[in-house]
């Protein structure tokens, strides 16, 4: 009778487990749910789906993003081989809180996020200032990641990297006078292929019609901008230390963490692949060649990799 009663309960523990994993997999980033998960005191606003069975792939994102901002062809091609989540910040969209005052009280807070998902490890997709948090988090408990990426960044107190203050506020007037998103001139060349490029990121960023986050804030621009310029100015850490595989993305034409770092900050790393640097493209280069950043994606994410 035990036996049979501990069958019926493993037969279940299956059942239930599996039809989670069917309907996390039958999501795409348009439509999946938005979660939530209270950690350090805050109710972090979260986005979870794809194929399970791995430890999670954890996307961090950029200045003033929240979860609407995250690249739907880049997130279901992740989803179609690995769980991804993605997460709003502090005081970003529907996440709870006063936004934190630097890069390491970000860093702080999303270690607290993934703890409380139930995780101890994860893989880590970061761009511009998700990179600046990733290295953070690496000094404060580096065993929580396993393999990184990092795209259209570069390490503390890099060439340029305070200056991005100065630079956002101006395409963000120069946004509000041409009608058009900044990111339309902060993440991609003014040219024709550029200008393309970021029409149909901006398109993609729309495709989800229903249960959209809540807006950001001009006080987390404020407070993220300025904590983004003290972190440039900042002693660079040393990332020697870490041995995580790692690959290091970019376009050849970043104004806002200018390209160079790019090179910077894979040479500090000791088990970096080569960088990756897309032609004729800018900030948001991996968005312009997504599908192109998607064939050294997957096989990086895919592949067994320890620490």
């Amino acid at each position: 009778m035990k036996k049979i009663f501990l069958l019926t309960i493993l037969t279940l523990a299956t059942l239930l487990k599996s039809n989670a994993q069917s309907d996390s997999a039958k999501y795409a980033y348009a439509t999946v749910p938005t979660q939530f998960v209270e950690a350090n005191g805050i109710k972090f606003a979260y986005r979870s789906y794809g194929k399970t069975g791995d430890i999670p792939v954890v996307y961090f994102n950029h200045l003033t993003a929240n979860l609407d901002n995250c690249d739907p062809r880049i997130m279901d091609a992740i989803a179609a081989e690995r769980q991804i989540i993605s997460f709003d910040y502090r005081g970003v969209g529907a996440t709870t809180g006063k936004q934190g005052k630097s890069i390491a009280d970000m860093a702080k807070d999303a270690i607290a996020f993934i703890h409380a998902l139930g995780y101890k490890q994860v893989d880590i997709v970061a761009f511009s200032m998700g990179g600046f948090i990733t290295q953070e988090l690496l000094l404060v408990e580096p065993t929580l990641a396993r393999k990184i990426i990092l795209a259209g960044t570069g390490p503390r107190g890099g060439a340029g990297v305070s200056d991005v203050v100065g630079l956002t506020y101006k395409d963000i007037f120069k946004g509000i006078f041409s009608f058009r998103d900044p990111k339309f001139y902060l993440f991609f060349t003014q040219n024709k292929e550029g200008k393309v490029a970021a029409k149909d990121f901006l398109k993609r960023l729309k495709e989800r019609s229903e249960n959209r986050d809540k807006s950001v804030k001009l006080s987390v621009l404020k407070a993220q901008l300025k904590a983004i310029e003290a972190w440039g100015h900042e002693t660079p850490a040393d990332l020697s230390v870490f041995k995580h595989p790692v690959l290091v993305a970019n376009g050849d034409n970043d104004r806002m963490v200018p390209t160079p770092n790019s090179y910077d900050l894979a040479k500090r790393f000791p088990n970096a692949e080569p960088v990756v640097i897309y032609p004729n493209s800018g900030h948001g280069g991996i968005f312009q060649y997504h599908e192109e950043f998607l064939k050294k994606v997957i096989p990086f994410l895919t592949k067994k990799a320890t620490i």
